[in-house]
């Protein structure tokens, strides 16, 4: 999230490690369970959601570089070794949390858990931790964009092949719906670029609510739909203390395989804090669009792991970059921390 997209959301005070938009976010649950919108006003707020998600992935498209992404191909290993952090050992061990069932989690948050693992990576907040670490900043830009781009196709096929069979309405249905409402308009988005990257550019506070206001629609709705259908009730505060645990797990191996495995493939400090931070990290802002596409009245509780390991991530990930940005550099002066950008 930029400086200027960051001002459309207040402020909180620096020593509270909570993402404002994350507050945003709990609170559209909590609108949706206390006034969730049902029968004709269900059909309209489902047809919003889906023109939302379409213009949320056009705006995703006419702001990325193409020729900064293709410039950005120089570095393949890294981005390869992002990609395989981001779609083969995070899905691995997602399957692996199968084992956690029943006695951990229930079948529901385990095929949200499994979901949170097919997700693409982050741009912004991975970014701005790799820029406070003193790492390679331009690798992150481009990791982080191939994984969003990849991740529009191989998020649903993943999600199509592991998901399938598990109840969460993946389906051919389902993979035509993702072309349809999240590729058609990103590639519309790219094609358009040359003659409105300029308006968006001048605009871009105004689309930072824009933004932020699509994912709010569609966290509403899905766990509207979620209220209305009664899965709220299959959740306990138990369950929830056991999904914690578990993501923290996932995080915890994650960041330990990214850092150690790059060390192995003889990757330096800049290139390992890179791919540490885009291969660690889920993107919040890709993967609602998808499971709204994807689960339908199911997408609340598929969204719910997710959404609690993002901000997870965040305050454990602004920890590490802090503590990175006091490493002395081989040859340099230790410097201090360079300033992060508004993390989202």
């Amino acid at each position: 999230m930029s400086r200027r997209t960051s001002r459309c959301i207040p402020a909180l005070p620096s020593w509270l490690p909570v993402d404002p938009y994350i507050l945003a976010l709990i609170g559209t649950v909590v609108l949706a369970a206390l006034l969730p919108v049902s029968g004709t006003g269900a059909e309209v707020a489902g047809g919003a959601s889906t023109g939302a998600v379409a213009l949320l992935f056009f705006l995703y498209g006419a702001r990325l570089s193409t020729a900064e992404a293709l410039g950005g191909l120089k570095h393949w290993r890294l981005h390869l070794t992002v990609l395989a952090c981001t779609f083969l050992v995070f899905p691995l061990f997602g399957l692996a949390s199968h084992g956690l069932v029943p006695s951990v989690l229930t079948p529901q948050l385990q095929e949200g858990f499994l979901f949170l693992c097919l997700v693409p990576s982050t741009i912004q907040s991975s970014i701005a931790f790799t820029s406070m670490a003193r790492g390679n900043v331009p690798a992150a830009i481009c990791a982080g964009s191939f994984s969003s781009i990849a991740g529009i196709l191989l998020t649903p096929l993943l999600a199509a092949g592991l998901l399938g069979g598990t109840g969460g309405g993946v389906s051919a249905g389902s993979l035509m719906k993702i072309v349809l409402q999240l590729l058609v308009p990103f590639l519309a988005g790219q094609l358009l670029r040359r003659w409105i990257a300029g308006f968006i550019g001048r605009h871009r506070e105004v689309l930072g609510h824009v933004d932020r206001g699509s994912i709010l629609l569609v966290v509403y709705t899905a766990f509207s739909e979620g209220m209305v259908a009664g899965i709220w009730h299959q959740v306990t505060p138990l369950r929830l203390g056991a999904l914690l645990g578990a993501e923290a797990v996932l995080l915890a191996l994650m960041l330990t395989v990214s850092w150690y495995g790059a060390k192995r493939l003889g990757f330096g400090r800049e290139d390992r804090i890179a791919i540490q931070f885009a291969g660690s990290k889920k993107s919040l802002a890709a993967g609602l669009p998808m499971a709204s596409v994807l689960f339908g009245a199911h997408a609340s509780l598929a969204v719910l792991p997710l959404m609690l390991f993002h901000q997870m991530q965040l305050m454990v990930c602004a920890v590490i970059a802090k503590r990175r940005s006091r490493d002395p550099l081989p040859g340099k002066a230790s410097a201090g921390p360079a300033p992060a950008e508004a993390l989202n």
